[in-house]
């Protein structure tokens, strides 16, 4: 387990969400996680008993403090904070030195410390960063396991106006399904999907970066056009961040993109459109590619079978899930309170399910959203799943 990309925290919780889904024993997560299975059961223990504080680190500081703080020195700290209530450590410290040179002083982070326990300090409002999750790539050994998708970088045609080329690939055949000029925007790029899902049908995956309109910073980094993906069945695949080795294939058609329709840009967008489509007809029916044994794209392709359904289902729960619809605020009313899930998610159902200790898993379809606190009703959101670095995550390598 790469320690380096998550934080301690971060990692202890999405092994006890791992825990506590049951999917897999103890044993296989714990080898996963690079830990013992005695940490893993004091880890889960101490999670099933005192929630997302139990998961903590203990302090190993002795209990009795050999050189602890004079009570005069004590005091002077607080009379003085209280009379200056919106100066800090280092300030107080300042005056202090200054008026009583000959008195030994502590260090600011334990005059802190001290006026915290007098309640002087008020704890500041801490950010809730979703939780990371695991989640290799699928293999990809026929056509539509997954399709690619990105915005390559915009530009302006000869007329000044913007230009963003959205395009579509799919990773078995490297068959080019769309290059299409619009907004970088949720409706549009939904919609767009939607006439390329009518005319290929629908992809088992779809794999993008973790920018808007494909993600979000949200619960499970899911964004509307991501939601729509997902009630139709599409499983969601985010590369790293910072890995666009991990879109490889759908990079280097940029770079040939590039070279062979924007330099120099057309003199309008229409123009430019049908460069886009004059390429892509090139580029899938005679352009040979070396990974295909020099044959073009569409000698390897084939439209999906599954096709786009006239109505999008909602997702189903079963009987182990209460259900709620998330309002348009993104909330869901739970436990007599309003928590926070999605606005991603406005108007859409969500499953939730009881923990061993208490707390409440909250699903969208079959992407784990978070856990609520059963003490806070407070919502810890987990990231998006994303691979780990390196090439058995499906990082497309030179040469492939």
């Amino acid at each position: 387990m790469p320690w380096k990309e998550l934080s301690a925290m971060d990692a202890k919780l999405r092994f006890v969400g791992e825990c506590l889904r049951g999917d897999e024993p103890m044993t296989v997560l714990c080898e996963r996680y690079g830990i013992s299975r005695e940490t893993g059961h004091v880890w889960k223990r101490r999670y099933l008993a005192e929630g997302v504080r139990g998961l903590e680190e203990r302090s190993r500081a002795p209990k009795h403090v050999a050189r602890a703080t004079p009570e005069e020195t004590i005091e002077l700290l607080v009379e003085l904070r209280r009379a200056r209530p919106h100066w800090g450590s280092r300030k107080l410290l300042a005056v202090l030195r200054r008026r009583h040179a000959a008195m030994d002083w502590p260090a600011a982070s334990t005059v802190t410390d001290i006026l915290r326990r007098a309640g002087l300090v008020e704890a500041g409002q801490r950010r809730r960063r979703p939780v990371p999750q695991a989640q290799p790539f699928a293999a990809v050994e026929r056509a539509n396991d997954t399709w690619c998708i990105d915005f390559k970088g915009w530009f302006r045609t000869r007329d000044g106006e913007r230009c963003d080329p959205l395009t579509v690939t799919d990773a078995h055949s490297r068959y080019l399904l769309a290059v299409r000029i619009m907004p970088e925007r949720s409706e549009p790029v939904r919609a767009a999907m939607d006439e390329v899902f009518g005319e290929y049908g629908l992809p088992l995956a779809m794999r993008s970066d973790n920018g808007s309109p494909f993600a979000s910073i949200g619960a499970a980094g899911l964004s509307v056009v991501s939601v729509h993906w997902a009630k139709l069945g599409i499983r969601l695949e985010r590369i790293v961040p910072g890995h666009p080795q991990q879109n490889g294939r759908h990079e280097r058609m940029h770079r040939t993109l590039k070279a062979e329709t924007t330099r120099p840009a057309a003199a309008s967008v229409a123009e430019q459109q049908a460069r886009f489509d004059r390429f892509r007809a090139d580029f899938n029916h005679h352009r040979p590619h070396e990974a295909l044994g020099q044959q073009p794209p569409a000698e390897h392709y084939r439209a999906s079978p599954r096709q786009l359904p006239t109505q999008v289902p909602e997702p189903w729960y079963d009987a182990d899930h209460a259900v709620r619809r998330v309002r348009p605020t993104g909330e869901i009313k739970w436990g007599g309170a309003s928590v926070f899930i999605s606005q991603a998610l406005a108007g859409e159902p969500v499953g939730i399910a009881e923990a061993e200790n208490g707390d409440w898993l909250v699903r969208f379809a079959a992407i784990d959203l978070g856990i609520i606190d059963r003490r806070t009703n407070k919502l810890t959101r987990f990231g998006a799943g994303r691979p780990l670095p390196g090439p058995s995550s499906g990082e497309d390598l030179p040469g492939t």
